[in-house]
């Protein structure tokens, strides 16, 4: 068998043992995070969304077409459609100020720091909170709805004006 082969001209790659680690690290990481993205990608809200007019507190948004959730991170507002009614609540949850995530798969929310979980209305499931999710005001303007950042409702202490910041479409 003859030797035909000249690598004069061949490029050779010197890793050093520490490179590699390296670089096999940074994919490792790479992998488990595509692997572990699904699972956080089920607990993100559904839709984000711009209020559609603002003025003082009051902010307007587009009813909901669906049944779903909605999130307005600039303005902190989370909007419901859920079985023929409208809700707007407040991003945090009630226990510790947390943003709550909202879990498709189970159709509820969950506080991701201390694990409440409350129904599509906001009303409380389980868990270290002691009451539902805060309600902001909220009204029909014009083809849309109005939500009212100054007016926030806690089911505790605002029952009734908590029952009653729903629009029912």
């Amino acid at each position: 068998m003859s030797d035909n082969h000249d690598c004069s001209g061949c490029v050779v790659a010197e890793v050093s043992r520490r490179e590699f680690l390296r670089d096999a690290g940074i994919a490792a990481a790479a992998a488990l995070a595509l692997v572990s993205a699904p699972s956080r990608l089920l607990a993100e809200p559904l839709r984000l969304i711009a209020a559609t007019g603002r003025g003082g507190t009051m902010r307007s948004y587009a009813v909901p077409s669906a049944d779903g959730v909605s999130i307005d991170k600039d303005n902190e507002v989370i909007l419901v459609r859920w079985q023929d009614a409208v809700y707007a609540f407040a991003l945090s949850c009630p226990h510790q100020n947390t943003a709550l995530r909202w879990e498709d798969d189970h159709k509820q929310f969950q506080c991701p720091k201390h694990h409440s979980k409350y129904r599509p209305d906001g009303t409380f499931i389980e868990g270290r909170a002691t009451r539902g999710m805060d309600r902001y005001a909220i009204t029909k303007s014009g083809s849309g709805i109005a939500v009212d950042l100054d007016k926030v409702f806690q089911q505790d202490t605002d029952g009734q004006e908590w029952s009653a910041a729903v629009i029912h479409v």
